[in-house]
C-alpha cells in the first residue's frame, strides 16, 4: 500500500515537467488557432473594434481568383521538392544499408547541416546568389566567359518555382534521409537473411520486405512534409521579396495570407483564408494517409 502511493505521488509529479509545455501550447498554438476561426467571422483592420460580418469573408473567398492559384502553387512547389526529396533518402539509405562506407558519420552530418540553417536565411543567401545582373552568380559567370551571361534566373515563373523547390530539397533530404535510415535499421537482419536463402533479389528484398516494414516511418515523413510544405513562406519570401513574383508565380498560400492581413490591414479575410488553408492541409494528409495505409499496399 505504502509503494502504491509513492508511485502516485511521483506519477503526479510528471504533470508538473509536462506543465510548461501544456501552458505554451495552450498560449502560442491552441489559443491562435480558436481565435483565427472567431475571427474569420469578422472584420478588423488591426486596430479598433472587431465587427460581426458572419460568412462574408468566405463568400468573398468563393469569388477570389488568386487563392487557389496560390494553392497550386504551394503544391507543385511541395511536390517538386518532396518525390526527389523521398526518393534519393530512400536510395542513399539503402545504400548505406547495403554497403559499408567509411565515414558513413560524417556523411550524416553534412546531409543534415543544411537543416540547422534557418529558411529565411537559405532563401535570402539564394537571392544574393541569383537575383540580378549583379548577383554571385552572374559574375562569376561573366568572368567565366559564358555567352548568355548574366541570365535572369527569376525571369521565368516555372524556374522560379524549380529554384525554391530545390531549395526546399537541399535543406530538408538529410532530414528525411535519417528518418529513412532509423526505420530501416529497425528491421531484423534475420529477414534479410531469409530473403538471401529464398534467392529474393535486392529489388524483391526492397519491395516485398524492407518498403512494407518502413511504411510507417514514410507515413510519418508524408504528412508532416506536406504540413510544412503546405505553408511555405520563409523561403519564396526573400527569393521575390514578398511579391511571388514572377507572374505570381511563387505566391504560395501563407504568402498571400500575409499579404492581406499586414498590408492590406484584411485581418478577418486573412483568418478565413487561413481557416481553409486548415481545411485543405487536413484533406490532404487525411487522402496521404489513406492511400498509403491501405492494406494491400
Amino acid at each position: 500500500m505504502k509503494k502504491s502511493g509513492i508511485n502516485r505521488r511521483i506519477n503526479r509529479y510528471g504533470y508538473f515537467f509536462i506543465l510548461p509545455f501544456v501552458i505554451t501550447f495552450i498560449i502560442f498554438n491552441l489559443y491562435p488557432i480558436v481565435y483565427t476561426f472567431q475571427l474569420s467571422t469578422h472584420s478588423w483592420k488591426g486596430f479598433g473594434a472587431e465587427t460581426k460580418v458572419g460568412f462574408s469573408n468566405f463568400l468573398r473567398l468563393a469569388k477570389d481568383s488568386t487563392f487557389p492559384k496560390t494553392i497550386i502553387n504551394t503544391l507543385k512547389i511541395w511536390l517538386c521538392d518532396f518525390i526527389p526529396q523521398l526518393g534519393i533518402a530512400l536510395l542513399l539509405s539503402l545504400i548505406f544499408s547495403l554497403y559499408k562506407i567509411k565515414g558513413m558519420k560524417l556523411f550524416r552530418a553534412a546531409y543534415y547541416l543544411p537543416n540547422l540553417i534557418t529558411a529565411a536565411s537559405i532563401g535570402l543567401l539564394f537571392n544574393i546568389l541569383l537575383n540580378g545582373d549583379r548577383s554571385t552568380i552572374n559574375q562569376l559567370l561573366v568572368i567565366l566567359g559564358f555567352k548568355n551571361a548574366p541570365i535572369q534566373f527569376f525571369k521565368n515563373g516555372n524556374i522560379t518555382q524549380a529554384i525554391a523547390s530545390y531549395i526546399l530539397w537541399w535543406m530538408w533530404f538529410g532530414y528525411t534521409t535519417i528518418l529513412v535510415m532509423a526505420g530501416i535499421s529497425t528491421i531484423e537482419p534475420d529477414l534479410y537473411e531469409a530473403s538471401e536463402i529464398d534467392g529474393c533479389s535486392k529489388a524483391q528484398t526492397f519491395s516485398k520486405i524492407t518498403l512494407p516494414l518502413i511504411k510507417p516511418t514514410l507515413i510519418y515523413i508524408t504528412i508532416t512534409s506536406l504540413i510544412g510544405g503546405m505553408q511555405i513562406f520563409d523561403v519564396p519570401v526573400n527569393l521575390t521579396n514578398l511579391q511571388g513574383d514572377p507572374q505570381k508565380a511563387v505566391l504560395t498560400s501563407s504568402m498571400y495570407i500575409y499579404q492581406q492581413g499586414f498590408k492590406n490591414n484584411s485581418f478577418g479575410y486573412a483568418s478565413a483564408l487561413s481557416v481553409v488553408l486548415f481545411f485543405i492541409i487536413a484533406l490532404l494528409s487525411f487522402f496521404a494517409y489513406k492511400a498509403m495505409n491501405n492494406k494491400r499496399g
